[in-house]
């Protein structure tokens, strides 16, 4: 009975989840950029995008193999595990819809401070008009958020196969059209256990990829913040980033976390 009841909430889940992606993918594929940006961004140098894709290069290379340790100490890392053991244990002994619900509500608990953060950090370095500095700091806070995120699903974060789905989930997020689907597959295809041989070329390639995405959609908003006064509009935008990262990013683990339930259950 118990667990007819799970597979069935575990299924309308899935289906609610489906129903989001499906709203992702038609965004992703509509997706233009607006005329007035176009315009600008023709006119910033070419070396300035070079820099912009060099700094997220670095700042992602320094965050993964420098800065877990000290983000880890923005968060109580084995208190979420304890309350993520809880909640997994309402699961398996309860199995309805509110039960999932409240896991899912849990995870986006810690977005309101970090979207204070963010946005704090971003309009305080614009209005100074630093721009490209304030990189790692996004990207600092952004995986603050999902590892928050994986922890309150009951995932690790440390092994490189995690650190690979990461950056493909980030680029995902950022990305439109055709590429939105070939990334969005192979990210799924890593949340249903799909094996696949990760090198140290592969990952640093991975890390290139995902920063060019990050590069090229932020462009204009980092190179308006690296001027002084008016750069406050380009810092702002770094909530609405991460928002629109965190969205997919929760999305995922929501799901990944249900994909494990059904295989449980088999």
């Amino acid at each position: 009975m118990l667990t007819a009841k799970r597979d069935k909430a575990i299924s309308k889940e899935l289906l609610a989840i489906e129903k989001q992606e499906k709203k992702l993918e038609q965004s992703a594929l509509k997706a233009r950029p607006a005329a007035w940006k176009t315009v600008l961004e023709s006119k910033i140098p070419a070396k300035v995008y070079t820099g912009l894709e060099s700094a997220f290069c670095k700042g992602f290379s320094v965050v993964f193999s420098q800065g877990r340790a000290i983000i880890e100490k923005s968060y109580k890392k084995e208190e979420i595990k304890a309350d993520h053991a809880i909640r997994d244990y309402a699961v398996q002994l309860k199995g309805g819809r509110k039960e999932l619900r409240q896991m899912h509500k849990s995870a986006k608990q810690s977005d309101a401070f970090n979207l204070v953060l963010t946005t704090a950090e971003g309009i305080g370095l614009g209005a100074l008009g630093v721009g490209m500095p304030d990189i790692v700091l996004f990207l600092s806070t952004l995986l603050k958020g999902i590892y928050e995120t994986a922890l309150n699903y009951g995932f690790g974060y440390e092994s490189r196969r995690e650190q690979m789905l990461i950056l493909k989930m980030m680029a995902t997020a950022l990305s439109t059209g055709e590429e939105w689907c070939a990334l969005n597959s192979q990210v799924d295809g890593m949340l249903g256990g799909e094996e696949s041989v990760i090198t140290e070329a592969s990952f640093r390639a991975q890390i290139k990829n995902t920063a060019s995405v990050f590069a090229v959609d932020m462009l204009l908003l980092k190179f308006i913040q690296g001027l002084p006064l008016v750069g406050i509009i380009g810092g702002a935008a770094n909530p609405v980033y991460y928002r629109k990262v965190m969205r997919y990013v929760q999305l995922k683990y929501r799901k990944r976390y249900l994909y494990k339930l059904l295989s449980e259950i088999q």
